[in-house]
């Protein structure tokens, strides 16, 4: 279980029922903010018997703890007002009561009108920042079938309805989206070649030759509105083309097709030059051709640490690439191997018997080795054979060993990498200036590796898109790591009056980072000094100058989840680009959307889902719609501050941060 998923679900037991206090800034309690302490649970003691690897079974266990929930109704508040029909108008009671969500419950409209749901949730609740539009769907009449929608929508691009305005952009991006909610990559392409092919708008009964032999409007129409979508389709897919097992053939022929008679349309010739550079340059993947040379190996920070590798500014990454990682033994050596980052564990353990020379075929071995994911709380996961792109889901402090099942309960994790000796760190040595304008530019090249996309993969695909979500998968850990650092730093700091400053520095660097624009920085900083190891210390929170626990207040009270975060969309609301959002609050209005709501209703496409989904991707699109501008020194003390941030050594077991934090203050209440 990743360090995240345990912190928001020791959120949930926290929440689940009960009040819970404070925390030393005095954040509010009742409504289960940050203020209420609760770190990341890194509890769990070796486990008894190999069980295999449950990751993500569902979305919600991530992301839809009551940490992320409407909480119950403070006392004196009038309860949400109902709409017609008698649903709530907010996310208050989606969650709350014992029944499934129901905020966006499909029901059935007669007539031939299109297929709506309540609106339940306002624009401030689950878009922030800009209203919710009603889709441009209205042309295209009743809901239909996965099979028909594309081609329905194409028809109507080219019957001019929506051509060349705002709502044939919104119409395109929306289609291009979300078509992986009711239709494969695949099979999308391969309704988009048959509609491009002259014969199938004959069958629908459109006449695109005109008496002279030429294609007239209709068919320049039909012509422009496949080439529209094929365009849209390559600029927004880019990188992930290359994870499109089959894909890549069928957007060859398409191209061919559409080139074939670019010299007939001399209307469309800069939509065909760009289709053309499009095309050059993507890395379309197609079975037949040969596999590409050998790629540079790409460092996967945190499993292979290198200053060197922490320096390079961060590229994407994708299922193909190849990286280097460590593989242990029971003893603790270990073994070097390189990798795509989708092998599978099969692959794997491949390439580690290579290493330790065992016969070729170790299946038939009674000793044959498993892959087995160890966390440093001592919790232990069997990895199946089938499973795939196992690197990106580690935990912070979690390692591959590889062992013989007569082995598999004798494995203990690597000793803690973090020696607990006297001395400063380099957090006392640094400005909080330098760490927060750092953590700003390092996640941001995070952020900006992550493709819009997978955002829906990670919510609607689950398993089946995890190649497509590595990025999203190391941003979400780096959250997890920068917090499990902060509750490290404050802890291993032995005299009270350093622990002050330090608490001091923290949260002048959560305040630069909110500047910044940079939320997520600022809710790891923040949930970091509500860790319930550091926010016991009373002692030392008490020692805290007045105008550093009124502005921590503040903060706590920015990050509450009350009223589906109110607070922290009316801030993010009023930011422009560039900003780096709190990610796992995007994530979970996705999950909203997306166990709220059917996709497909009586066999018929819920196209207001669609909708609603493409907005919130947008939204991502509009955070990152400038580039990030930071005024940063270059010299070696910048070199030396920059690698401490990007490589942090943290202890992510919760159970040694008690220990050290009851060594520090005993009696703290």
């Amino acid at each position: 279980m990743k360090p995240l998923e345990k912190f928001l679900k020791k959120q949930t037991s926290q929440l689940a029922g009960r009040t819970v206090a404070g925390g030393p800034g005095g954040g509010p309690g009742s409504c289960g903010g940050p203020g209420g302490g609760g770190g990341p649970a890194g509890g769990g003691g070796p486990a008894g018997a190999p069980r295999p690897l449950q990751r993500r079974q569902s979305v919600s266990r991530l992301l839809l703890p009551a940490f992320l929930r409407e909480p119950p109704a403070e006392p004196g508040l009038e309860p949400p007002a109902e709409e017609e029909g008698g649903e709530p108008a907010g996310v208050a009671e989606e969650l709350g009561g014992g029944g499934g969500p129901c905020w966006l419950q499909l029901e059935e409209v007669p007539g031939p009108g299109p297929l709506r749901s309540p609106s339940s949730y306002s624009s401030d609740e689950l878009s922030p920042g800009e209203p919710l539009t009603s889709p441009p769907w209205a042309p295209l009449g009743a809901p239909e079938r996965p099979e028909h929608l594309l081609n329905r929508v194409l028809q109507r691009l080219a019957g001019g309805a929506t051509r060349d305005s705002a709502a044939s952009d919104i119409l395109l991006d929306d289609i291009v989206l979300t078509h992986s909610l009711f239709l494969p990559t695949e099979k999308f392409l391969q309704e988009l070649h048959e509609s491009a092919c002259p014969g199938f708008f004959l069958n629908v009964g459109v006449s695109f030759v005109s008496a002279g032999g030429r294609e007239g409007p209709e068919g320049l129409g039909q012509k422009q509105a496949c080439l529209a979508m094929l365009l849209h389709f390559l600029d927004t897919y880019q990188g992930l083309l290359q994870e499109e097992e089959g894909a890549g053939r069928i957007i060859k022929d398409l191209y061919l097709l559409i080139m074939k008679d670019e010299s007939l349309y001399q209307d469309l010739r800069e939509d065909t030059l760009r289709l053309h550079q499009l095309v050059e340059t993507a890395e379309l993947k197609i079975p037949e051709e040969s596999q590409p040379p050998n790629k540079q190996v790409k460092p996967l920070f945190r499993h292979f640490r290198r200053i060197d590798s922490c320096l390079q500014t961060r590229v994407a990454f994708r299922g193909s690439d190849e990286i280097f990682c460590r593989v242990y033994m029971p003893d603790h050596s270990y073994v070097t191997i390189r990798s795509r980052l989708s092998a599978s564990v099969q692959d794997i353990l491949g390439s580690v018997t290579e290493k330790l020379q065992y016969s070729e075929e170790p299946a038939g071995r009674e000793d044959s080795l498993i892959l087995v994911a160890v966390a440093s709380s001592g919790e232990k996961v069997l990895l199946q054979p089938t499973e795939d792109c196992v690197f990106t889901t580690l935990g912070i402090n979690s390692h591959l060993f590889a062992c013989t099942r007569d082995s598999y309960e004798a494995l203990v994790p690597l000793p803690e990498e973090i020696q607990v000796s006297p001395g400063d760190t380099e957090i006392h040595r640094v400005e909080p200036e330098d760490v927060a304008n750092h953590l700003t530019a390092f996640h941001w090249e995070l952020f900006r590796c992550v493709h819009e996309l997978e955002f829906v993969d990670y919510v609607f695909h689950g398993e089946r898109g995890r190649r497509e979500t590595a990025n999203l998968e190391l941003l979400l850990q780096r959250c997890s790591e920068v917090t499990h650092w902060v509750a490290t730093e404050v802890l291993l700091c032995e005299a009270q009056g350093k622990r002050v400053q330090l608490l001091k520095k923290f949260i002048k660097i959560a305040a630069i980072c909110k500047q910044n624009q940079d939320l997520l920085s600022f809710y790891a900083v923040v949930m970091g000094l509500d860790n319930a190891a550091v926010s016991r210390l009373r002692l030392t929170w008490e020692k805290l100058p007045g105008k550093f626990k009124n502005l921590f207040r503040k903060f706590e009270n920015l990050t509450d989840p009350c009223r589906n975060h109110k607070s922290y969309r009316d801030v993010i609301s009023k930011m422009k680009p560039p900003v780096i959002p709190f990610v796992p609050l995007i994530l979970k209005d996705l999950t909203f959307l997306h166990e709220g709501s059917k996709t497909l209703v009586d066999g018929l496409v819920n196209i207001e889902k669609l909708h609603s989904v493409a907005e919130k991707v947008r939204t991502v699109r509009r955070y990152r719609s400038r580039p990030l501008c930071l005024d940063m020194e270059a010299s070696p003390h910048h070199l030396q501050t920059k690698a401490y941030v990007r490589q942090f050594q943290v202890i992510d077991n919760q159970n040694l941060l008690f220990e050290l934090s009851y060594k520090l203050e005993a009696n703290s209440q």
